[in-house]
């Protein structure tokens, strides 16, 4: 029980977090999606069984916001999680760079993904722009670490958790 109220903890860090930096940076044009930086964190810390409903509710929650279609946020960050699990194997994410590359190419994946559900399901553009997607993820990249240790350290020792 406390490790799931640690993980809803995290996720109002998370949620506050992705408010207030999609917000400094939309006025440079940037895409942030701190969110995704979470929730790639959370894959790296939890069991699957947690981790995957975590991202879903992740993407779900950024979903509520949007105003083209609902759930292709819910899809992209389950689809960002099966890569961070299938990376896990292969990548140790304790290392700065496994983190920071991997959330770079999973904020530029996303985009990606988004951009084409809605094109093919709403029938509408929402490309936000090469430099504001490479630079969001670029930003997003360089919290990475931050991030990782804050949900390493807040849901350290939980039953939730995965064996290093």
């Amino acid at each position: 029980m406390w490790s799931f109220i640690k993980l809803l903890l995290l996720f109002i860090v998370a949620t506050v977090c992705h408010w207030a930096f999609s917000s400094l940076f939309s006025f440079w044009g940037l895409s942030v999606n701190i969110m995704l930086a979470f929730t790639a964190a959370f894959c790296a810390v939890l069991k699957p069984a947690f981790g995957y409903p975590a991202a879903f509710v992740c993407g779900l929650f950024l979903d509520f916001f949007a105003t083209k279609l609902f759930g292709y946020n819910a899809f992209s960050f389950t689809v960002a999680s099966c890569i961070i699990y299938a990376l896990a194997e292969r990548f140790d994410f304790d290392g700065i760079f496994p983190q920071v590359i991997s959330v770079f190419g999973l904020s530029v994946l996303v985009s990606v993904i988004n951009a084409l559900l809605v094109w093919w399901f709403a029938s509408a553009a929402m490309w936000p722009g090469f430099w504001s997607v490479l630079g969001g993820a670029f930003f997003c990249a360089l919290l990475a670490p931050a991030v990782f240790w804050l949900v390493r350290r807040g849901l350290s020792g939980g039953a939730v958790c995965r064996q290093r």
